[in-house]
């Protein structure tokens, strides 16, 4: 009878060893897509810097050939500014969405003056961004995957019963609301 309870017992603490470390298991992979999702994140706004640093070189380069476009030149401005306060993922694509117009804008002027589509340094500039804008948009599909990954891992079981334990939440994908903005920034020279 006294060793019917000791396996008993030693059948129960393996049982709950192998819960503790499949638990163990669990919440170092979330924790571990987390960072790569956090990551991923931080990624983007590299790009995105890198975007709102160059905005304001177009713009000057833009003024000296149409000086009288000054609405458009403050509304890229402004969605510069608008972006580069956004402190969520919601507030940081409804900023992307602006600058994409606010851009689409400044480009339509550069139509207009040929001179300023010749100059070499606008042609720089354009280019820089055209790398930019391919870096941003690879940095956003790898965050969205990571998310993705890391929503799948905390909705599914036995994931979602350590992610509702440990106060892990489904994180927000990078979007684009507007159907206008869904397309490349086209920059022709």
């Amino acid at each position: 009878m006294l060793t019917g309870i000791i396996v008993l017992i030693v059948v129960l603490a393996a049982i709950a060893i192998a819960i503790l470390l499949i638990g163990i298991g669990y919440y170092n992979s979330i924790v571990s897509i987390r960072n790569k999702v956090d990551n991923a994140w931080h990624q983007i706004d590299v790009q995105l810097r890198k975007r709102y640093d160059l905005i304001p070189n177009l713009v000057e380069t833009v003024k000296g050939y149409a000086a009288h476009e000054r609405e458009t030149l403050e509304k890229v401005i402004e969605a510069r500014n608008f972006g580069i306060k956004a402190t969520s993922v919601q507030e940081q694509a409804g900023a992307e969405n602006q600058i994409t117009d606010t851009l689409k804008s400044l480009f339509a002027i550069s139509e207009r003056y040929p001179n300023l589509k010749a100059d070499q340094h606008f042609s720089r500039l354009m280019e820089q961004l055209n790398g930019i804008e391919g870096n941003i948009a690879y940095a956003r599909q790898f965050y969205n995957d990571m998310v993705m990954k890391f929503n799948t891992k905390i909705q599914t079981f036995p994931g979602n019963f350590f992610a509702r334990m440990f106060n892990f939440s489904k994180k927000d994908y990078f979007e684009i609301t507007e159907s206008t903005a869904r397309g490349p920034v086209k920059v022709e020279f």
